[in-house]
């Protein structure tokens, strides 16, 4: 009971100050040791990546300038070899859908021969079935439209 009586009291434990901006700081006011270690491990690996991104990228251009020449001359020899080997590409490829299709197929009527012990007997039944209670129910629906439809006619007549 004493305890419910007595006020609270909360403590309050400042770890950071806040400037006008927003930004907290630490109160040491420097950085801290992961901090440091991220960018002394991160600077030479960025480094060593332009370095790279650079040297490619001159390699490249240097390589370009000195087949762009070749290319021109050889042009009439280069144009109709991509066709040609465009050509063989595509005929492999079709070769092989082809194939695949035709293997896939035999598979298929081979498995439906192997497995014929009558089911399809049952299902072509079965098939039959549905139909007529299909037709049944097309058959009922077309005479309950007809008999409204006569008996918005009937109603129209005595009317008039």
């Amino acid at each position: 009971m004493a305890d419910r009586d007595r006020p609270h009291q909360i403590q309050v434990h400042p770890h950071h100050r806040f400037d006008q901006g927003g930004k907290n700081h630490q109160s040491a006011g420097g950085p801290s040791a992961t901090q440091v270690l991220a960018v002394l491990t991160l600077l030479p690996v960025g480094g060593i990546l332009l370095a790279l991104a650079g040297l490619t990228l001159t390699g490249t251009v240097i390589g370009l300038c000195v087949a762009t020449p070749l290319f021109i001359i050889f042009s009439p020899v280069l144009v109709p070899a991509a066709i040609a080997v465009g050509l063989a590409v595509a005929g492999f490829l079709s070769s092989g859908a082809f194939g695949l299709t035709g293997l896939s197929s035999l598979s298929y009527v081979f498995n439906r021969l192997r497995g014929a012990t009558g089911t399809e007997h049952r299902d072509m039944d079965q098939a039959k079935r549905r139909m007529q209670d299909v037709a049944g129910y097309v058959g009922q629906k077309t005479r309950e439209v007809g008999q409204r439809t006569e008996g918005k006619a009937n109603e129209g007549t005595v009317r008039t």
